[in-house]
This record gives structure tokens, C-alpha cells and sequence, in this order.
């Protein structure tokens, strides 16, 4: 196992206040948050490059957009003096803003990413980079998301969802870790 470069940027990613508020289904990983503030602070320790994806939704009552209380990152996740913060519009944190050029720009190798959803944001921002060919780590048990309507009455639960994303993203588009691992490698 090798070690992971200097220049491996941590990339949280919608770490919301929007995700803890009761309109949104139930979320299954107790111990993301746990994991994501683990990896933050590693990499912290060892001063490698970090940004914070946000999500600043549009679409007019969303909890997400921009001025909703829900918008801010969640205790403990906000971005620290120089580190990266990277606005989206969409699920890609990729599609429609700068972060490809801006990681290109600081030199960066590899990316290690976690965040909320799994499902959602997350693989969808890991697919992107992947196929614009960033060398990618999943870091799963970083990582939460929520239950799905399963369009025909039922819900598919989120641990079903998570175990099936990150399957998917391991195959074809990332390496996947748990977050011991990862610090491990630094």
C-alpha cells in the first residue's frame, strides 16, 4: 500500500446544516461525521490541500440555497484560512464551477473524497472527476445518505443505497477506503 502524495486534496463534499433538518428522510451512518472530522483533522496535521463543496441550490424553497440557515456547513465542517470552498449548482461539484482548473492550478494528484449523499452528490462528483481522469479514493464509511422513495410506494434504504454506490463507484470509477486506511497512508 502506498503512501498518498502531498499532494492529495481532501474533498468534502454538502458537509450542510440542511442534511440534520427533519423535512429530509432518515440518514443510516452514525459514524460519518466521526470519520469525515477524522480525515479533516488528518489532513490538517499533515498540511494537505483541502476544499469544501457546497451545494447552493436554486430552486426557491430549498433548504440549501444560498441565505437559508441550512446552506452554512455543518459544526465542525466549516472551511479553516486556506483552505478551498467550491459552490454547485448541480450534483457534479465538477459541472459548472472552477474546481478542475483550480485543482490542475495547485498541482494536485489525487483526490480523497466523503460527504452526503453517497447516492447523490457524492458519486456523482467522483463519476465526473473519473472520467476527466482524477485518480480518486472513496472514503465510505465517510459518507452518509438517505432513504429513497422507490417510485412504486416503498423505500429503498439507505444502507442498500450506500452499499450499491459504492460498489458501482469501486468497480469502474475509484478506489474505496475506510477512513483508517486512508489516514494510515499519509
Amino acid at each position: 500500500m502506498s503512501l498518498f502524495p502531498q499532494s492529495t486534496l481532501l474533498l468534502a463534499v454538502d458537509m450542510q446544516r440542511a442534511f440534520d433538518e427533519p423535512r429530509w428522510p432518515r440518514r443510516w451512518n452514525r459514524d460519518a461525521d466521526r470519520n469525515g472530522l477524522r480525515l479533516l483533522d488528518a489532513w490538517r496535521r499533515t498540511a494537505r490541500p483541502i476544499f469544501h463543496v457546497r451545494h447552493d441550490s436554486s430552486e426557491p424553497t430549498s433548504t440549501l440555497r444560498p441565505g437559508q440557515p441550512g446552506n452554512r456547513f455543518r459544526e465542525g465542517f466549516e472551511p479553516r484560512d486556506g483552505e478551498g470552498t467550491v459552490g454547485k449548482i448541480v450534483n457534479s461539484a465538477f459541472i459548472g464551477t472552477d474546481l478542475d482548473i483550480r485543482l490542475r492550478r495547485l498541482g494536485i494528484e489525487e483526490l480523497v473524497v466523503f460527504g452526503i449523499s453517497t447516492d447523490m452528490c457524492v458519486s456523482t462528483t467522483i463519476r465526473t472527476g473519473a472520467n476527466m481522469g482524477w485518480k480518486i479514493t472513496l472514503a465510505a464509511d465517510a459518507c452518509d445518505c438517505f432513504d429513497l422513495p422507490d417510485g412504486q410506494g416503498g423505500t429503498i434504504p439507505a444502507e442498500q443505497l450506500h452499499a450499491a454506490h459504492v460498489a458501482t463507484l469501486g468497480f469502474e470509477f475509484c478506489t474505496v477506503a475506510g477512513t483508517d486506511g486512508i489516514i494510515a497512508r499519509l
